[in-house]
């Protein structure tokens, strides 16, 4: 693997509620939200943030003040202190989630955002933005614990939860994506926050058609990136929303993780969002480079602070910190003493390995004859054997290097097509 490859330098009242006055406690079915978010949506969507994002990404005409969701509050002894969420995307325009986390949010105490008309017929740019216009609606009535605010969707809900998630890791705690898993970010930056902030409660179902997706494949991956990672497999359900038991067990999983967030928010204070606030973009970029520069004067942290400024310079690249943090990254580009290689390398060895082994799992192990997707088993067989190639012709003595021709021998077999 030689290193100039990886250069630095990238080329119960159910009722219609108006926003307005903070909620009163139960359930109400539709809540309008009162204006656009003030979240960085776009960036949910597109490598870069936007000032101006074009038309097409939500369709002219696109009004936050017509959007609306199902709201649930808990009873709360003090107003003030910040509330833990469940955020829900379902697969069809009207909200489904409801019903299946209503004895987890009532039990524990947390509110219940199920969004409406952002179903799978819906381009995901748009979804997205409706998705944080409901969101950052409630989170400006009520202040939303970002340690344990889970967002969680059924389908293709989920992927579009896991977007959110991955893009915006800093106002959640973690993913609950049920029948389906969607994509890590590729930025080296936004892998680091997820590994740091976010827990991944995979659900699936025994008979579930994505089962393999979420256990084989998602779940090996987002494990062995480093993201705390567990999946529920229910028995004798299909593609469907799991028990209320199932959920439960999920979220106090997902609970348990919340110190853990805490204490990475100590180290990185931009990791984690404030429960009711937004910053600019401006604000948030200057904070990035800030943060960057200061993990660039350790050594143990040199690697990420590159990879903070490489993020602030592609996502900001208008914004003057976006601008200052390519001309650092530049300069340490034309260093001969670069200490942060090995760390470099060795982090995408373990990116390469865990997307390898992930895939290599799901053509092996879970993809079932007959299903949908097993006209895919070749490309994917072959996608799994292309990245352990690189590992080989890295170090092919290595201990990747060795398991990476044992996963080779395995998978060859399956990119026959029949």
């Amino acid at each position: 693997m030689p290193r100039t490859a990886f250069a630095l330098v990238f080329a119960c009242c159910a009722g219609h509620l108006a926003s307005g006055a903070p909620p009163a406690a139960g359930y109400t079915a539709k809540v309008t939200v009162g204006g656009p978010t003030r979240l960085d949506w776009t960036f949910a969507v597109a490598t870069e943030s936007l000032a101006d994002p074009p038309a097409k990404f939500t369709g002219d005409g696109f009004d936050s003040a017509k959007q609306t969701y199902e709201l649930f509050v808990p009873e709360r002894k003090d107003p003030k202190k910040p509330a833990p969420a469940i955020l829900f995307v379902s697969a069809g325009d009207e909200p489904s989630g409801w019903k299946s986390f209503e004895k987890t949010c009532k039990d524990g105490g947390f509110v219940f955002i199920g969004v409406r008309g952002a179903g799978n017929n819906v381009p995901p740019p748009k979804r997205v933005r409706i998705v944080l216009d409901c969101y950052d609606d409630v989170r400006k009535q009520i202040p939303l614990d970002p340690d344990r605010t889970y967002i969680s969707g059924f389908s293709g809900g989920a992927r579009i939860a896991c977007a959110v998630a991955f893009a915006l890791p800093e106002y959640f705690g973690g993913v609950i994506p049920v029948c389906a898993a969607g994509d890590l970010r590729d930025e080296p930056w936004l892998r680091h926050r997820a590994v740091d902030r976010l827990s991944a409660a995979l659900v699936t179902g025994e008979t579930d058609f994505n089962r393999g997706e979420v256990e084989r494949w998602k779940g090996t991956m987002w494990r062995d990136v480093g993201i705390r990672t567990r999946v529920w497999t229910q028995a004798k359900m299909g593609h469907a929303m799991p028990s209320s038991v199932t959920l439960t067990e999920a979220v106090k999983w997902l609970d348990d993780g919340a110190d853990r967030r805490a204490a990475a928010a100590k180290k990185s204070a931009t990791s984690r969002a404030t429960p009711d606030g937004a910053p600019s973009r401006e604000e948030n970029a200057k904070a990035i480079f800030e943060e960057a520069k200061q993990q660039l004067g350790n050594r143990a942290t040199m690697h990420r602070g590159l990879m903070l400024l490489k993020g602030a310079a592609g996502r900001w690249p208008d914004l003057a910190p976006g601008k200052a943090a390519l001309k650092l990254l530049q300069e340490y580009d034309a260093r001969k003493d670069r200490p942060w290689e090995d760390d470099d390398l060795a982090e995408q060895r373990k990116q390469i390995a865990a997307e390898a082994r992930g895939l290599g799992d799901y053509a092996l192990n879970g993809i079932p004859a007959g299903s949908q997707y097993e006209k895919q088993k070749p490309a994917i067989a072959k996608r799994a054997i292309d990245l352990w190639g690189v590992l080989i012709a890295d170090a092919p003595n290595s201990a990747l290097g060795k398991e990476g021709k044992k996963w080779a021998a395995d998978l060859e077999p399956l990119t026959k097509k029949k």
